[in-house]
């Protein structure tokens, strides 16, 4: 259905809200105004609220196999215990690309950037199955095939001891190959799916990573994405590789600029928010894992005061244990009210929705075609069913979806003029299948500390002085 008129609904104004038709045509929007000629397939969108579709701006699917599992540690303890799991297989990675895109479009996003984790041996591979399954389902896909150069243990601070670090399994070079072999295969924008750059961050990649990543992003026009300075074991790092701060070290190589997106952003100064905002490049704010492992509470506030672009990220869903983005939206917004005691800067429920949906797609360089209600952008945007108990008594639609706890809202969700949801359900894809598949495949268990977590947590404890 790429053209269609969904007739009589309410859409927000600048700051109140109006009812109008909205006609798509060709899956762009062609126009917005009351009373406007049915073009295509009318749709009846009396008491439903219209918004652009949200960037889920960073996660990582293949986690959901590890969600509700993991241990309550810091990130460096709990990446050695994510690492010490059984290998993903190819069927895990289509399976939970397919409930990551779900849960996303569920609550109201229509992009997903995904920091995908690859099967050594088998990357191509991993990255065209990921493709496949959300192709399937119709979400518009972002994939930044998640890469490093130095094993686990060089992300964790040396301190006053000497550490010798295994060398990692594949050479930079050959990483390299692979991502530009991705580029050529499946990076298809106009198809929905991107390709993004993506050294996992300064803890685990070596400046000949980033530089090479840096070459195919300018070669390709591609996107770049990583972890910045989550924790601040990272910090101290930084400090110990480069003698400056790792926002410093990376402005100077080159690779902050306006497409480029930053994970996290837990332990800037002032200093460092100033290269950000001068380089244009996005913060995507993942504040449930922050607070799930301890990371710490990114200066939001300080950014958008600074004029950096900020969106949201749900993060990995073992690092959250959830892909719930209207969840991540209110606790990314209302967490900073402690943070700083100025009410002015804090973030309305109206803001909250721009950086949602404009931030994110600011921070991947579609701000032209994605992002908002704008005649000639892509039909990408949701229905909200205002019926809904969650989001009754009739007060307030964006603050009662944003600082409630909303629940089946989501009536109906279209990327590039194509429904995926309608009435509630997938037009797509079979989710009950997907569900039974999902609990076939997994078991109830729990998770024991290794020897190798064990030894990594004495270092840790050491250098953290704990």
């Amino acid at each position: 259905m790429l053209s269609f008129t969904i007739q009589n609904v309410l859409i927000a104004t600048n700051d109140d809200y109006v009812t109008v038709d909205v006609q798509v045509v060709d899956g762009k929007i062609a126009a917005i105004a009351a009373n406007l000629e049915v073009i295509g397939t009318a749709i009846d969108g009396k008491h439903k609220l219209l918004l652009p579709g949200f960037f889920n701006a960073h996660t990582h699917s293949s986690e959901m196999w590890q969600r509700g599992i993991m241990s309550v540690l810091p990130l460096e303890l709990w990446l050695a215990e994510l690492y010490d799991f059984a290998p993903l297989d190819i069927e895990q990675v289509y399976l939970s690309a397919l409930g990551t895109a779900v849960e996303t479009l569920l609550s109201g996003g229509t992009s997903v950037v995904d920091h995908l984790v690859l099967i050594p041996g088998q990357e191509l591979e991993t990255i065209a199955i990921a493709i496949r399954a959300y192709k399937e389902v119709g979400i518009r896909a972002f994939i930044a095939p998640l890469i490093q150069d130095q094993s686990l243990t060089a992300g964790i601070p040396s301190g006053e001891s000497t550490q010798n670090h295994e060398p990692y399994f594949r050479s930079t070079a050959a990483t390299l190959e692979i991502i530009e072999e991705a580029v050529k295969r499946f990076h298809r924008p106009d198809e929905g799916v991107s390709i993004l750059v993506a050294p996992t961050g300064i803890q685990l990649c070596t400046d000949d990573l980033f530089v090479g990543c840096i070459e195919l992003s300018d070669r390709y026009n591609l996107c770049r994405h990583s972890h910045l300075l989550e924790t601040r074991a990272q910090e101290k790092l930084a400090q110990e590789k480069y003698g400056c701060t790792a926002v410093e070290h990376l402005q100077r190589i080159g690779y902050l600029s306006d497409k480029t997106s930053l994970a996290h952003c837990v332990w800037l100064n002032d200093a460092d928010i100033a290269i950000l905002s001068e380089t244009q490049s996005t913060v995507v704010h993942n504040p449930l894992s922050n607070l799930r492992l301890g990371s710490g509470i990114a200066p939001i506030l300080k950014y958008r005061q600074a004029g950096v672009n900020v969106t949201f990220g749900c993060d990995g869903a073992s690092s959250n244990d959830s892909q719930d983005l209207l969840e991540a939206i209110k606790i990314g917004s209302i967490l900073h009210n402690v943070t700083d005691l100025d009410y002015q800067y804090w973030i309305t429920p109206r803001k909250s929705v721009e950086m949602a949906s404009l931030g994110g797609a600011k921070g991947l360089n579609v701000a032209d075609k994605l992002g908002s209600l704008t005649v000639g952008k892509q039909a990408d945007f949701v229905l909200y069913d205002l019926t809904n108990l969650s989001l009754l008594p009739r007060t307030d639609p964006i603050g009662l979806l944003v600082l409630g706890r909303p629940s089946n809202v989501v009536n109906s969700a279209w990327v590039n003029g194509k429904q995926i949801i309608n009435n509630g359900k997938f037009t797509t894809i079979n989710v009950d299948e997907l569900r039974q598949e999902l609990f076939t495949r997994s078991q109830w268990e729990t998770k024991r500390k290794s020897e190798t977590v064990a030894q990594i947590e004495t270092h840790y404890r050491t250098v953290m002085g704990l």
